[in-house]
């Protein structure tokens, strides 16, 4: 059996300035995967459970004919946290095609599982502008959209919302 682990999308409430605390999150229990072992496999559960829902609005209409586009952070976020143990460097690019593009390297190794979306369209992805980067969002928190996936990838994890204390009152 491989480790269980957890992902947590954590709600903060402003208490002061400059001072927030968690009130609830969004919690994910999961079976992490063995890198390299099951990468491919990983990589191909990921890709069969993309939608088009899970893409930003604004990328949805070319994503009707590039199945890939627009998929790239919670997909490339879903395959960091499946293999969290193994070091995977998080890395993005601006890029002309998208605002933004992101993957997962090993060393020099390119981990890409949508390097498609560039490829089915004559690009290149923009690995030659690509340095190591935190995660979108604050706190670097995991996306929803991203758990989302992972819980689509692994029907038998748990995902859960729990709540510490009822949600506070903003105070500033």
């Amino acid at each position: 059996m491989n480790k269980i682990s957890k992902v947590s999308h954590n709600k903060y409430i402003k208490v002061s300035s400059c001072n927030y605390r968690i009130w609830a999150a969004w919690i994910l229990e999961y079976e992490q995967y063995n890198y390299p072992k099951d990468e491919e496999l990983v990589s191909d559960l990921i890709r069969k459970n993309l939608t088009t829902k899970m893409c930003p609005p604004r990328y949805r209409e070319e994503n009707l004919v590039n199945p890939l586009f627009g998929h790239c952070y919670h997909a490339t976020q879903a395959m960091y946290y499946f293999f969290e143990d193994a070091n995977l460097k998080t890395m993005s690019a601006p890029c002309e095609f998208a605002q933004q593009h992101w993957w997962l390297q090993d060393g020099d190794k390119i981990i890409d599982i949508t390097c498609d979306q560039y490829l089915s369209v004559g690009k290149k992805p923009p690995y030659d502008k690509g340095k190591e980067s935190k995660w979108y969002g604050w706190k670097n928190r995991p996306h929803r959209k991203s758990q989302d996936l992972m819980k689509a990838v692994q029907p038998n994890a748990k995902l859960y919302f729990k709540e510490y204390e009822k949600k506070p009152k903003k105070v500033y």
